[in-house]
């Protein structure tokens, strides 16, 4: 009988409160010297929290939050900007240390990292997975003065879990054939890909911990979910997970959004910031060499309400003049459904494949552009020689002339608070 495999040996290194350690390190004697700090946009604006240190946490403060708010629950906290620069330079060096103690390294964002050891044994003389998750936590912080956590088992999902248990700063793994008692002590709402209208439908059958869903018949899970749905989830409430770590993830998504100083009201100064993110967008894609088939708008309502909105194309695209219009749409239907102030905009790009991959051709299809092709060769030559000349002399050299003549000119902050500032208030009720 031939042996089994080696379990696999995964570590997931995730900085601890990233944002707040780069604003601490890139201003030492002001933000550096504040035991409650908040990193995000002013309170006296339409600023949201990025980050906030674990004293502030525990008054409540969470990422996402508006500035003002967090300020409510925590008044002596400190509110400070970083700038995304300087939070990529931290990151490369947290990358450039991981690779060089780690056979296979997978960025999974600017602040986690996911190591594959498996088959490492003899090349590290015997060392355990946790003594390995304290060496690279302390190199790390040598080579990169970024502290670290480090949760590790035998795949992604249980490191996941993992590392939320070795916070702040420590290291906690999950050993061989003990995954499945790790899980059952978690909430349904701690495992990773168990979003809100799952989460709601479970709690609708009294379901809420992981214990929960394993008293429940596999039947029973299939008739209320779907056999696929009901699949992933018997797996997930027994820390199963059989995905990869790869050197190479390929990218998921393109999205930009925009949270404004005040409310936008008017249609047309909508319309313009939905121009130029997609311009931004689509400008991303290109570069990376990338085409997408799905898109989607994003609103979020002056009551804090989020609603989207997503397309789907027959055929991968690269360029705005194709990308805008289906945007124009959707925001015009997501505006349909409720007209009301928005405080913040976005677009994103998914379902993405290579610019290289071959198109799928009709039956004796040639090379040559038909008139109903969704995107024309010409429409991508167009994008690109302006995405050159915006290289050569800067992202604002060329404009779609409705935003020049809109007389807005791009806003920038460090604090993700972009925005524009030309739509009027709301008029008063019985205003004509």
């Amino acid at each position: 009988m031939a042996d089994s495999p080696a379990p696999r040996r995964i570590l997931l290194v995730d900085c601890d409160a990233f944002y707040v350690q780069v604003a601490r390190l890139e201003d030492p004697e002001g933000a550096g010297r504040a035991e409650f700090l908040i990193v995000g946009g002013s309170p006296d604006g339409r600023g949201v929290v990025t980050s906030a240190s674990y004293s502030c946490r525990a008054f409540g403060v969470r990422s996402a939050m508006p500035t003002g708010r967090a300020l409510q629950l925590c008044p002596q906290a400190m509110v400070a900007p970083v700038s995304r620069s300087a939070c990529t330079e931290r990151s490369r060096r947290v990358r450039a240390a991981l690779d060089d103690l780690a056979p296979v390294v997978q960025p999974a964002s600017i602040d986690e990292f996911y190591l594959d050891f498996t088959g490492t044994e003899r090349l590290l003389k015997g060392e355990s997975l946790a003594d390995t998750g304290h060496r690279i936590r302390d190199a790390v912080l040598r080579a990169s003065e970024i502290r670290v956590s480090v949760g590790g088992g035998t795949n992604r999902l249980v490191a996941k879990l993992a590392v939320s248990r070795a916070k702040p700063n420590g290291v906690f793994v999950v050993p061989p054939g003990g995954e499945e008692a790790f899980v059952e002590q978690l909430e349904l709402r701690d495992l990773p890909g168990v979003g809100p209208s799952l989460l709601d439908a479970l709690r609708d059958r009294g379901l809420r911990s992981v214990a929960d869903v394993r008293r429940v018949e596999p039947e029973w899970l299939t008739r209320w979910f779907g056999d696929s749905r009901a699949r992933w989830l018997q797996r997930r409430v027994r820390g199963q997970d059989e995905s990869p770590v790869s050197r190479h993830d390929p990218r998921k998504s393109v999205s930009s959004e925009r949270t404004f100083f005040r409310d936008l009201v008017r249609d047309d100064s909508l319309e313009r910031e939905l121009l130029r993110l997609t311009v931004s967008v689509a400008g991303s894609l290109r570069k990376e060499g990338l085409r997408a088939r799905t898109l989607t708008v994003k609103v979020r309502d002056s009551d804090f309400t989020t609603r989207q909105r997503a397309h789907t194309f027959p055929e991968a695209v690269e360029s705005e003049s194709v990308i805008f219009p289906a945007a124009r749409t959707l925001l015009a239907d997501l505006r349909k459904r409720r007209r009301t102030g928005v405080r913040l905009l976005g677009v994103g790009l998914s379902n993405l494949s290579d610019r290289d991959a071959p198109r799928q051709l009709a039956l004796f299809d040639d090379a040559v552009d038909s008139p109903d092709d969704l995107e024309t060769d010409r429409d991508r030559r167009i994008a690109r020689t302006v995405d050159a000349l915006r290289t050569r002399f800067g992202r604002d050299a060329v404009l779609p002339g409705r935003i020049v003549d809109g007389g807005m000119r791009p806003r920038h902050s460090t604090d993700g608070r972009d925005g524009a500032d030309d739509d009027p208030p709301p008029p008063s009720p019985g205003t004509p």
